[in-house]
Parts: structure tokens; C-alpha cells; sequence
């Protein structure tokens, strides 16, 4: 594995340049990100996978559902549709991609819509469903799109390791690109809290003054079954 992240380094120095080339021209404008009227919260990372974006996606649904009239937008990744799709009571994984049906299935109070064209799903979900918040599932590098609010996840293990970008590594950009995000979160972090480790966490991250860190946890529940099948399985003891 070792060999195979040298061989793969100049590959990795290649498209470290070119995101960067990439983040410098949206930076000075030349490239322009189009802000829209309805609130945004786009949710992402840095790094390919693993830091738990959609379990953040929903404790933002369940924060905001009974406030807020909610849609989320996803690319929609491995789904066999094409262009913009609004998940329906039909719909199902091929339609819309695993996560987006996730979403979907848990809470029926929103809108869920995939679409490889961001801007163009926003526009959608503005003309036909007029949400008041949409949630931008994996969004960090779509800079063609200015959300209003950018929170970013970092997965605790990796904070202050050495990472190294694609296709050596599991970087998408340079981690300078964390100055974009208004809020960061350090995902996976211990249950019980410890101010001396946050500290240590937060002085490697570097947060700049306009930047807030929160620290999330997983919470595992009782093991519930899908289906009818599933539960007398489950009454069997099978699971023991």
C-alpha cells in the first residue's frame, strides 16, 4: 500500500494544483458562485467518505422539521436516473441513490430531490416547492453554488495526521480549503467530554475568527427491525 501512495504522488501533486487553480479563481471571482434567495446549509468535507455527512444531514431535518418547511438536494451518487428528480411515494434507490431514499424513507414531512446540476435543483425546488431551508448534502467543493451557511466535518481520528490528496490519498483539496466553512465539525469524537482534548483539537484545526467548532458523537440505539420478516427473525433470537 505503502509503494502504490509513492508511485501515486505526482498524480496527487497534479490535482492538488488544479483544485487549487480551481479554489484560487472562485476566490478572486473570475469563476462566479451564484447565491440564491432561499436560506442554505451545504454539508462536506474535505475528504473522500467516512466523516458521517448524512447523519448530520438529519439532526439538521430534525432541528429544523417542525420550524421549517425542509428539502434536501443530493447529486444522487450510483442512482440510473438522470437530471432532476423528486423522490415521490414510488420512488426508490435507483431513482434517487441510497442516501437521498435514507432521507426520503425516515421523514416524510420533507422534500427530497437529486440533481447532478446543483444550481439547477435549487431553481427547481424554489419554483416548484418553495422550501424555506434547503440542505446541501455533500456540497463543499460545488462552488458554482454560494450557500448561506458552509459546514464542513472533520473526522477526529485524521485531525493532525498526515493526509495526502487523490488519488495517493483521501484529500479533495488542500486542507486549507476549511477556511471557506463558516462552521466546522469535528465528527466521531469521544462521548465523554474532556476540555483538555478539545483544546488540543481545536489548537491543530486552527479555526479562523470568523469560524466555529462543534464536537459531535455517535449515539447507537436498540437494533429495530425494517420489516415484518426482519422482526420474526429477530423474535427468534437469531441476532444472539
Amino acid at each position: 500500500m505503502f509503494i502504490v501512495r509513492i508511485l501515486l504522488l505526482p498524480f496527487s501533486f497534479l490535482y492538488g494544483i488544479v483544485t487549487k487553480i480551481r479554489n484560487i479563481l472562485f476566490d478572486t471571482g473570475i469563476l462566479k458562485s451564484k447565491e440564491f434567495k432561499t436560506y442554505s446549509i451545504s454539508v462536506g468535507n474535505i475528504a473522500v467518505g467516512g466523516t458521517g455527512k448524512s447523519p448530520h444531514v438529519e439532526y439538521l431535518i430534525r432541528l429544523f422539521e417542525e420550524t421549517k418547511r425542509i428539502a434536501t438536494l443530493s447529486r444522487g451518487y450510483k442512482r440510473e436516473s438522470k437530471g432532476f428528480v423528486l423522490a415521490n411515494s414510488k420512488s426508490t434507490f435507483k431513482d434517487i441513490g441510497d442516501e437521498p431514499m435514507q432521507f426520503h424513507s425516515k421523514f416524510k414531512t420533507i422534500n427530497v430531490a437529486v440533481d447532478g446540476d446543483r444550481r439547477r435543483g435549487i431553481v427547481k425546488l424554489q419554483d416548484d416547492i418553495g422550501p424555506d431551508l434547503i440542505l446541501l448534502d455533500d456540497c463543499f467543493q460545488h462552488r458554482w453554488i454560494k450557500p448561506s451557511l458552509d459546514l464542513v466535518l472533520l473526522d477526529y481520528s485524521s485531525v493532525g495526521d498526515k493526509q495526502y490528496m487523490l488519488p495517493s490519498g483521501e484529500l479533495r483539496e488542500w486542507k486549507s480549503g476549511i477556511n471557506r466553512a463558516n462552521i466546522i465539525v469535528v465528527s466521531k469524537s469521544p462521548h465523554i467530554y474532556s476540555p483538555i482534548e478539545h483544546r488540543r483539537i481545536t489548537e491543530l484545526i486552527g479555526p479562523k475568527h470568523h469560524q466555529e467548532i462543534f464536537f459531535s458523537y455517535i449515539v447507537y440505539k436498540e437494533i429495530i427491525p425494517f420489516n415484518n420478516r426482519a422482526k420474526a427473525l429477530f423474535e427468534k433470537n437469531i441476532l444472539t
